[in-house]
């Protein structure tokens, strides 16, 4: 374990181990720091030097990315000195930065705008005709649009590609005002996680193709789930929103920190399997192909079903279902005495697997499935079986009567 040793931080005492960056201790203990480069799986650049304090023994404000803790050490993180300073980074940041706010994906959760409001709030000094002018809406390729005007250079999407996915598709080209991000020649960015650069950017100049112009993110409710992409179990936000005469809609997945799963990544077909959740799915109630009136007429015909059958009675469970919804077949299956059964095997998928997030085990809750002790084999039948099938992709090629409980039109899963 480090040793702990003791700084000042604007009058606070506060202990941190020797040797860390001053950065993310100063923002773990709740001081505001604006930064860009930075980031806690990539680490400092020093680049864009937002995150100037002034340190006691220094002749001049330092940046706290690239500042070590040691003991003793006496930090001021807001005097009007370093205020001054910070305004004018920004100002600097902002000379060519388009006025576009208003038709920007990351409004609304863009850094440069909190920035500004905090210590910017001032004319600009160039004429906007004067401008630097980069290329807008430029395709990178894997879902992912290039803004160069609103571009800070922060690198944090160079650096992902360089340290991370080792795919190396972008750089910075040119040189002094005339610098952009870019891919290299010949190259797209076509990596499997190459969505998490627009997580990365803190300003809008990288976007979704998908999320794009789709929804404000004021209008958006965030909450806390995994993904259902494979048995990786990554963590997420999931962003929905239910706006006037509309169905609440699932708008978008985005990575949630956890260190033990994902880190602060998703991959690419993850992020955008919200798309399973919105299309196809079952909404009307089926009996031998026709349409029933009600969800109570279906509950009937449930009950006559199963009531009037003499013969043996197998019940299937989707190996996606959350806990709850697995202990509760369980139960179901004990009072009809059947037998309960989530084959895991139609779940596999070699060729998506890899060695970082993706799992060949498609199955989003194959270990509470092994954990319950359901039988994760296919379950023999025959024409006097009566299956009960709660979502599993092998429910149609069982022999049997069947009653399908699905969340999607059949096929669609």
């Amino acid at each position: 374990m480090s040793e702990l040793v003791t700084i000042h931080v604007d009058g606070q005492e506060i202990q941190a181990p020797k040797g860390a960056l001053l950065l993310p201790v100063l923002l773990e203990h709740g001081f505001k720091i604006p930064y860009y480069c930075y980031h806690d799986a990539l680490g400092p650049d020093g680049n864009c030097r937002m995150c100037m304090v002034e340190i006691e023994g220094k002749k001049r404000p330092q940046i706290s990315c690239d500042t070590f803790v040691e003991e003793g050490l006496v930090v001021r993180t807001d005097t009007a000195e370093i205020r001054k300073v910070r305004q004018s980074i920004l100002e600097l940041q902002l000379v060519n930065h388009p006025v576009d706010c208003p038709i920007c994906d990351q409004a609304g959760e863009c850094s440069l705008q909190d920035y500004y409001m905090e210590y910017g709030l001032y004319h600009g000094k160039v004429d906007r005709s004067r401008k630097a002018h980069f290329k807008k809406h430029v395709d990178l390729g894997r879902e992912v649009v290039l803004d160069q005007e609103r571009c800070v250079l922060c690198q944090r999407c160079t650096r992902f590609t360089a340290q991370i996915t080792g795919t190396h598709e972008l750089g910075v080209i040119h040189r002094a005002d005339h610098s952009v991000i870019d891919t290299m020649p010949g190259q797209k960015l076509h990596n499997d996680y190459a969505m998490n650069v627009v997580d990365l950017c803190p300003v809008g100049a990288l976007t979704s193709r998908d999320f794009r112009f789709q929804q404000r993110v004021w209008f958006l409710q965030s909450v806390p789930s995994v993904c259902h992409g494979c048995s990786r179990g990554c963590n997420i936000w999931i962003d929905h929103a239910r706006l006037k005469d509309q169905d609440d809609t699932v708008y978008r997945f985005r990575p949630r920190k956890n260190p033990e799963v994902n880190g602060h990544f998703i991959c690419d077909e993850g992020r955008l399997s919200y798309h399973d959740l919105r299309e196809r799915r079952q909404r009307e109630v089926l009996f031998q192909g026709r349409r029933l009136d009600s969800l109570r007429l279906g509950e009937e015909r449930f009950r006559e079903l199963v009531e009037l059958h003499e013969g043996p009675v197998v019940v299937l469970a989707d190996a996606d279902l959350y806990l709850e919804e697995l202990e509760f077949a369980r139960l179901f299956a004990e009072r009809l005495g059947a037998t309960l059964h989530a084959p895991l095997e139609p779940y596999v998928d070699e060729a998506f697997g890899d060695n970082w997030l993706k799992e060949p085990m498609r199955a989003a809750n194959a270990e509470g499935v092994k954990r319950l002790g359901i039988s994760t084999e296919l379950p023999s039948t025959d024409a006097q079986t009566l299956v009960i099938n709660f979502n599993h992709p092998s429910g149609p090629t069982l022999k049997g009567k069947r009653i399908d409980l699905l969340t999607h039109e059949s096929g669609a899963k």
